[in-house]
């Protein structure tokens, strides 16, 4: 069992061939692929291609990088998608929410103003219909937190985590689980391999962020990241923590599994 927690397969990298990605990935033995969504526009697409796909879950947000585009009307309509969508048992949670202070044209003034008002928005949409959340977290951990902690959520992950110990454990306190992927894989990420080597395996989750984050061992010129890449990365993790790669399937589904409780319903 191996589950890519994170993968944007309606991307328009994947329009050509997504039907042989997916039947790479399932031969990959990966056997749940979540796919959040990123704005208003794109809500109904991952939600049909989610039931498109054997194993395809979805969830509904709006991304941080994508809200200098999105309206205020963008949060009602959520909050009305989210509500036709409770009962589908493909529909797992909100997401791709966060912040990005990487990006320096939004990390600050009333562009970061517009992402935190975002994600304060949505954090309560979670809370209202008791949803774990997917975090979009670069650059914006310990913003983050702050207003994790002034809602009692059901935790949920944070993709594609990249931060000190104390910041994990704080997520992992909040009951998140940390993403870890195509990142991992290089051997100068020296603080994320620490992270996947030392933390407790029950609080990590696999994901690609397919097409983006490629590993390291997909070159140019076609470095697009597909869910099937699950496989190796979960190889590299095994052997970093040197364990089996059986513990680390095993271990990781289980932890989606219990971060994201909808899964289980199908």
């Amino acid at each position: 069992m191996l589950i890519d927690t994170h993968c944007h397969l309606d991307a328009a990298e994947f329009d050509h061939d997504r039907d042989e990605v997916i039947a790479d990935a399932h031969a990959q033995g990966v056997n749940i692929m979540v796919i959040p969504a990123v704005e208003q526009s794109n809500f109904a697409t991952v939600k049909k291609l989610a039931h498109r796909i054997e194993g395809g879950f979805y969830a509904l947000g709006i991304h941080p990088m994508y809200v200098h585009k999105a309206q205020d009307k963008d949060l009602g309509l959520l909050e009305q998608e989210i509500a036709r969508s409770i009962n589908d048992p493909r529909f797992v949670g909100v997401g791709e929410i966060g912040l990005d202070f990487f990006v320096t044209d939004i990390a600050s003034g009333k562009p970061r103003e517009r992402q935190e008002y975002f994600y304060s928005a949505q954090l309560s949409l979670a809370k209202q219909f008791n949803l774990p959340v997917i975090l979009h977290v670069r650059k914006s951990q310990d913003t983050l937190l702050k207003y994790l902690r002034r809602f009692s959520l059901s935790g949920g992950i944070a993709h594609a985590f990249n931060g000190s110990f104390q910041q994990a454990q704080a997520f992992i306190d909040l009951g998140f689980a940390l993403g870890l992927g195509g990142a991992m894989t290089y051997t100068r990420s020296l603080q994320i391999r620490r992270l996947a080597s030392e933390l407790d395996l029950s609080n990590l989750v696999l994901e690609t962020d397919s097409p983006d984050i490629p590993p390291a061992w997909l070159h140019e010129p076609n470095r697009r990241n597909t869910p099937g890449q699950i496989f190796r990365i979960a190889q590299e993790l095994a052997v970093l923590r040197q364990e089996s790669l059986e513990t680390i399937s095993q271990s990781t589904a289980n932890n989606a599994k219990r971060v994201l409780p909808r899964m289980i319903l199908s």
